[in-house]
């Protein structure tokens, strides 16, 4: 559009009555076109100096732009790419309205709250929050250390969504066909340093055992640290094998603390995080660790703007 365009229009819209609603419409138009344009400029600007994300090959040069993005065809392979390819986020449209359900995800909101507020649909918006949540629940600490306390937490078995049920479909979550734990709960297996890094792991159905602790545990545990659990018998056993130091609290005999040997940083995320899970009415067990990464991610405190979501998630793996 020409400068003598734009003054056409511009002189229309000022002799228009426009009542408020179409305002606001105008507003949102205009604020979608700077979202397009600073969400474009994030992605380009995380991606810079990408490889080829089939070969790996360093050598590329410019192959024209599709989707509002760089192309980049590689020398090696011959085969092109963007700075999304390989992402969570390829292939996804609307990139106007990314940066405004990045700030659903940061208030947690539910997905038609979220589809509502960006203007998409619900089945839209349920794509978004696994695709990008999925990306940026990455961002996790390589090691704990120090005193560290580990805990599972167990919550219902669900198969919300599922089209092909493998037991008999319960109604208003239901109960557990036998007492204690077993093979109807998942277990979420949580660890959190005194110094606040958190990290979580879904160890399937059932109590945890040892060989799950050293999937989930050993890699990321100092070997100086000293590991703080209840009284189950898979951590003794996780503990001797890997040679680290571990303190267990007796709470079926009613101890809660030895002095600075507790678990109140554990428990207290699990109770944080089944208090934020309500909101959603419940959530199938596959997308299980999606919403734990979710609830970490907000209480590590360190990703607080949309943007830097958008960042982490692109540079994801």
């Amino acid at each position: 559009m020409d400068s003598l365009d734009f003054e056409t229009v511009f002189a229309a819209l000022r002799g228009l009555p426009l009542h408020d609603e179409e305002r606001e419409q105008l507003r949102t138009w205009l604020g979608s076109a700077d979202d397009a344009d600073a969400c474009i400029a994030l992605i380009e600007q995380a991606a810079a100096g990408k490889c080829c994300p089939r070969c790996g090959g360093a050598h590329s040069h410019r192959c024209g732009r599709a989707s509002d993005l760089q192309r980049w065809r590689c020398l090696a392979c011959s085969r092109s790419y963007n700075a999304l390819t390989g992402t969570k986020l390829a292939r996804l449209r609307k990139k106007a309205c990314w940066l405004p359900y990045l700030r659903c995800l940061l208030e947690s909101r539910t997905v038609r709250a979220s589809a509502e507020a960006v203007q998409v649909h619900r089945t839209t918006s349920f794509r978004w929050r696994h695709r990008m949540v999925s990306g940026f629940t990455r961002e996790r600490p390589a090691t704990l250390a120090g005193m560290v306390e580990a805990d599972e937490t167990y919550l219902m078995e669900s198969q919300k969504g599922s089209r092909t049920l493998t037991r008999p479909a319960r109604r208003r979550g239901g109960v557990a066909s036998h007492r204690g734990i077993g093979r109807d709960h998942d277990c979420l297996l949580v660890a959190c340093a005194r110094g606040g890094a958190a990290l979580d792991f879904h160890c399937g159905r059932g109590p945890v055992s040892s060989a799950q602790l050293g999937e989930c545990l050993g890699p990321v545990l100092a070997p100086d640290c000293l590991l703080i659990s209840d009284g189950a018998a898979a951590y003794p056993v996780f503990a001797r094998r890997n040679n680290i130091a571990h303190q267990a609290i007796n709470l079926r005999a009613g101890e809660r603390a030895r002095g600075a040997i507790h678990l109140n940083h554990v428990n207290g995320w699990h109770s944080r995080f089944k208090r934020w899970l309500v909101r959603f009415y419940g959530v199938a067990s596959r997308y299980l660790i999606h919403y734990s990464g979710w609830r970490r991610v907000l209480d590590a405190g360190q990703l607080l703007t949309p943007a830097q979501l958008l960042v982490v998630t692109v540079k994801a793996d």
